[in-house]
């Protein structure tokens, strides 16, 4: 592997001095060396021919400090130690998480004992379905054991009734209460007898009448029919007067005994069924037995209870009333453990509520929905990570409507509340309301920064319940050990997708876009899911080559390929420069016009363009005005940027009397937003130049954030941006006089196409590196921009042209005539430059 690249210059980075490096002009002594613009990783420093050849890499490059983290939270036992998995996607965050609990998940210290939880029905309160907790792989034998409980009830225990047992019972019952009736009805019957009437006990349904009949022919006789043969003369009607008499005689004492008889019927029917109870009480204890002594929990005794209880008050009835046994007592294993189990691992890739929680599902029968109960309780990822670990994602979380809050109430609170689909007015049947369940779970949150930030903001239970952050980095320090790593991450990626072994030459290759990937100076990207999307295509590409391994060519040739696929934007905006639609100029000079550079984004690619940035000075009062921001397509960054560059012309100029002057900057045929503030040096620099008249060269683009000192400071997508400006200048032709000036402390970011690289080596094409905007003025105009002393700027210079400009404005904008002989009323006079005579509103191109 070559050495790591350090930023080169032709010569020495100044400081704005007008003065040079043994006469070299700042175009030529800040100007980068082909060797400073790409860092290229050498394949001789790896011992191996293929991939094939190497160990895979099972331990994961760098991120000691994630890894660390992810450790203790797994296993930790200490409340509210639930994990937060910062990064961007891509950098192995979930592979991560899923290894470490691979293993780790068996050494969960102190983790809570597995059990199984089931539900079945509450006979005290029928919306309120029971829990029932047992140690883990008990659920399903319990489930068994009331299975054959309910088939002894529907076909042993229903014959109770038929048996010899209850029927001699029941015989035994009856002749006791005819014979005590007997005894009672004796002495009326007695004296109705002399009488001439008959004590008769007529059945109505279940119910039976004591009533008096008279008796005729030795028979008794209803009263209507007494009455008819009366009517017809057979019967003297005194028998029937006499038979009235005697009923309103009769009437109490007949009243007494009818309450006596029924008193004795109720008692005779009590005895019965507290007979025929107690034998079926029996019977179910006897059958309940071995459940009582096979599950012998505080939840599942309460329950036993209830099943006697049920099946005796129920169960002997008539069979056409009694409901289904199978499924009265039955039971709904809603989560079953192994005896002996490691803590589980559960990842949840759709969270929703349901998912999340569970649900409680109604039955259907002949077409209708029927009340939910208990069996159609179903859990979640919850109960189903309970004792363990649940994974989840925590966009798709918060993206599910209640999903984030019902997970924080049940980490908060230590219970998981099944709740039934969300009530509606179409909804016919009443829901159950399962009792809730106790369950210990660490949840494994991953997300980005943003997330995290949202929820620490927003919601003041996040910072008590996730108090582990892994932070995944998205870069990793380039050097030898971490390049010798990425060979063996590609090897293993590789092989995991069956792919071709990769060449020597192929994993330098990768490992350079690595580089490229991250732009950072000695840095390399942590993000393996786009390096594995460029090996699966070189992979591709040798295959249908018909090559047996992958080598640089088609690295090369698949990184180019990726590009090419989100190109279209860049594709046409280019076309675009070239028809003259949109104008862009790559070679000449012009006042208050200069070429800044932009980037946009398709995905994870980013293009580079340039854009044209013009200004406009003139005598007023109005100061500096963005037409970007006035016009609303300025980002709050873009803002600031241009506010800093207000600050920094006060702090160049250091004039003894306000700005009077009205300067306008735009960025030409822009009609979208745009924010950043690394066009403001450019903007700098074509500000001064329509001050000062002086023209800048267009063959020249700049990138750069400024302070208020003048400092040229560091931004993004460098190397985008110059090769945007490279593929215009080459469409137009490359003079030798095209170039970016860039932020020196962007030099070490550098990792620019081969095609540029090779252009600067040849002269071709150029990359400053400056560190101030003095810097950057001279190489835009080929003149001193000047340094400030105890007389002032020199008069030839860019920032000695700009006072005397700005004074000029001045006494313009204060209508004050230059009085020679009233000096006390004027500044000090200040010294004029080449171009004083140019008027600024002329300089227009």
């Amino acid at each position: 592997m070559s050495d790591s690249k350090q930023p080169g210059h032709v010569g020495s980075v100044g400081t704005g001095e007008p003065s040079s490096v043994d006469g070299a002009k700042p175009a030529e002594r800040l100007r980068l060396t082909a060797d400073a613009l790409r860092w290229t990783c050498d394949s001789g420093c790896f011992d191996f021919e293929t991939t094939g050849e190497l160990e895979l890499q099972t331990d994961f490059v760098a991120q000691e400090h994630a890894r660390d983290a992810l450790e203790f939270g797994i296993l930790t036992v200490a409340r509210g130690q639930n994990v937060f998995v910062r990064g961007v996607r891509g950098t192995g965050r979930r592979t991560m998480v899923r290894r470490l609990l691979s293993t780790l998940a068996r050494d969960h210290a102190d983790e809570p004992e597995l059990v199984d939880h089931c539900y079945v029905h509450n006979f005290t309160r029928t919306d309120r379905p029971r829990l029932i907790t047992l140690p883990a792989g008990r659920a399903r034998h319990f489930k068994r054991a009331m299975r054959d409980f309910a088939t002894y009830v529907e076909d042993d225990f229903s014959k109770l009734l038929e048996s010899e047992g209850v029927i001699a019972e029941k015989r035994r019952v009856e002749e006791g209460l005819q014979k005590r009736l007997a005894e009672l009805q004796e002495p009326l019957e007695k004296e109705l007898d002399q009488a001439g009437f008959k004590l008769v006990t007529l059945q109505q349904g279940p119910a039976s009448q004591i009533t008096i009949f008279p008796e005729v022919n030795g028979q008794p006789m209803p009263p209507a029919q007494l009455q008819q043969l009366v009517q017809e003369g057979k019967i003297a009607s005194a028998y029937l007067e006499r038979y009235e008499e005697k009923i309103q005689e009769y009437s109490h004492g007949l009243a007494d005994l009818a309450h006596e008889v029924q008193k004795l019927q109720r008692g005779a029917m009590s005895e019965l069924r507290e007979s025929i109870e107690g034998t079926a009480r029996e019977l179910v204890e006897s059958a309940l037995r071995p459940v009582r002594e096979g599950f012998a929990t505080e939840a599942a005794g309460i329950y036993l209870d209830e099943v006697a209880d049920d099946v005796v008050e129920t169960r002997l009835q008539p069979p056409d009333r009694l409901p289904s046994a199978a499924k009265r007592y039955g039971v709904n294993v809603v989560q079953e453990r192994e005896a002996g189990a490691t803590a589980p691992v559960v990842e949840e890739t759709t969270p929703n509520l349901v998912n999340l929680l569970g649900t409680v599902e109604w039955s259907w029968h002949e077409g209708q929905p029927v009340a939910a109960d208990y069996s159609g309780i179903r859990g979640g990822a919850l109960l189903s990570a309970s004792g363990g670990f649940l994974i989840l994602d925590a966009t798709d979380l918060l993206a599910e409507p209640g999903a984030w809050k019902s997970l924080i109430r049940t980490l908060r609170d230590g219970k998981l509340e099944i709740v039934p689909p969300e009530i509606t007015f179409f909804r016919p049947v009443a829901l159950a309301q399962p009792e809730p369940i106790d369950v210990s779970v660490r949840v494994i949150l991953i997300g980005d920064a943003r997330t995290y930030a949202l929820l620490d903001t927003y919601d003041p239970d996040f910072a008590d319940l996730f108090k582990v952050l892994a932070d995944f980095d998205h870069e990793i320090d380039r050097s030898e050990q971490t390049v010798r790593d990425y060979a063996r991450v590609i090897a293993q990626i590789a092989a995991d997708d069956g792919l071709l072994p990769i060449r020597r030459e192929g994993v330098a290759a990768l490992v350079e876009q690595g580089a490229r990937v991250a732009s950072r100076t000695d840095k390399l990207t942590a993000r393996f899911g786009r390096l594995a999307d460029l090996v699966r295509e070189a992979s591709f590409l040798a295959k249908r080559s018909g090559a047996d391994s992958v080598g640089e060519e088609h690295v090369r040739s698949a990184v180019q390929r990726t590009k090419e696929r989100a190109s279209l934007p860049s594709r046409r905006f280019q076309e675009l420069i070239r028809r003259g639609t949109i104008r862009i100029e790559t070679q000449g000079e012009v006042v208050g016009q200069v070429n800044g550079l932009a980037v946009i984004g398709a995905g994870p690619i980013t293009y580079g363009f340039p854009a044209r940035i013009t200004a406009t000075v003139s005598a007023g009062r109005a100061g500096l005005i963005d037409i970007e921001g006035s016009s609303s397509l300025s980002g709050s960054i873009h803002t600031k940027g241009f506010h800093i560059l207000g600050g920094l012309l006060r702090h160049l100029l250091r004039l003894e009397h306000p700005l009077a002057f009205s300067a306008s900057l735009a960025f030409e045929q822009s009609y979208g937003g745009i924010d950043g503030d690394s066009a403001s040096g450019a903007e700098t620099c074509c500000l001064l130049s329509a001050l000062t008249a002086v023209p800048l060269r267009q063959s020249v683009a700049m990138t750069g954030a400024i302070d208020q000192h003048g400092h040229v400071q560091a931004i993004g997508g460098v190397n985008e941006k110059i090769e945007g400006f490279f593929d215009a200048c080459h469409h137009f032709g490359l003079t030798g006089d095209q170039g970016v000036i860039i932020p020196a402390s962007n030099a070490g970011d550098l990792q620019l196409r081969v095609d540029v690289v090779e252009a600067c080596e040849q002269g071709r094409f150029s990359v400053w590196a400056v560190e101030t905007i003095h810097q950057a003025l001279e190489i835009f105009t080929g003149r001193p921009a000047g340094q400030w002393s105890a007389s002032g700027y020199p008069p030839e210079s860019i920032l000695g042209l700009a006072v005397e400009r700005a004074h000029e404005f001045w006494l313009k904008s204060s209508a004050v005539p230059d009085r020679p002989d009233r000096e006390s009323d004027d500044p000090p006079s200040r010294s004029r430059g080449a171009g004083d005579d140019e008027s600024p509103d002329s300089t227009s191109s």
